[in-house]
């Protein structure tokens, strides 16, 4: 899969990767890598998805276009740390991820075509054991429910 290289000449194994989301950011390809007990990415990475990052003497900043601060990392020797759980847990926001794309259909599927304002309901409400607290989301008709809505034409 590959290695990191670190400023000490240190190199460690990359044992996999995958997204990370938090609310509505979304960074691809964060490594996790052997021995360092966290996952790891790059300014390119949130650049890459549309957010700038600003580096003071202690404390670096995400934030987003119009300057609002995201995430806040601090400084621990010369590497700059951000704690995503200590954030959620002090942060007085509701924050709902949106279900990918292949999560809603698939539980509009399990839960017999159901609409997805009813899906978003039971998931808020925590009504389905089960049903992941996301936001689901409709891109297109299903095509099951596309045939249930027509109407035969008379001939």
């Amino acid at each position: 899969m590959g290695t990191v290289r670190f400023g000490n000449d240190h190199v460690a194994a990359i044992l996999g990767f995958g997204d990370l989301q938090w609310g509505n950011i979304l960074i691809t390809r964060v490594y996790f890598v052997e021995g360092l007990g966290h996952n790891l990415f790059s300014v390119g990475q949130f650049c890459d998805s549309d957010l700038e990052v600003a580096f003071r003497r202690n404390v670096c900043f995400v934030r987003n276009l119009e300057g609002v601060d995201l995430l806040k990392g601090d400084r621990s020797t010369n590497l700059y740390i951000i704690n995503l759980y200590e954030m959620v847990s002090a942060s007085p926001i509701c924050l709902m991820a949106r279900a990918s794309s292949i999560k809603s259909w698939l539980w509009h599927q399990c839960l017999s075509h159901l609409n997805f304002d009813t899906i978003n309901d039971l998931a808020k409400n925590k009504l389905v054991s089960g049903l992941p607290k996301f936001k689901y989301h409709k891109e297109h008709l299903c095509p099951s429910c596309e045939q249930g809505k027509s109407k035969r034409a008379s001939h």
